[in-house]
């Protein structure tokens, strides 16, 4: 007879909400107040553009969804960002838009 698998407390598991996301935590960005929550790669299914790099977030890559505290915003306020992305936010200079067919120098 098989034995029963039993999950000790403080498991990986906990604190997990729907999607692969973990639990959520407010941070700092610009002086305002940003709720950030890690998505898994299992709960990632879309691809996303990282406003931090300008890159393509690809299904199945872990990243972040922030949005801002207040909750005004939204759903279109959301932003999914690379983690390493989030983390160094602050050392990012601005950046110049470019048209597609603009020069890059």
């Amino acid at each position: 007879m098989g034995r029963k698998h039993h999950r000790k407390p403080g498991s990986s598991g906990e604190g997990r909400g729907p999607g692969g996301s973990s639990a959520r935590r407010v941070e700092d960005y610009d002086g305002e107040d940003w709720v950030v929550q890690s998505i898994t790669g299992s709960g990632s299914t879309k691809n996303y553009r990282c406003p931090g790099c300008d890159q393509e977030i690809r299904p199945a890559t872990p990243h972040v969804v922030t949005y801002p505290a207040d909750g005004l915003g939204g759903v279109e306020s959301r932003r999914h960002w690379h983690t390493a992305c989030w983390s160094s936010r602050h050392n990012r200079g601005p950046r110049t838009m470019r048209s597609a067919g603009g020069p890059r120098y």
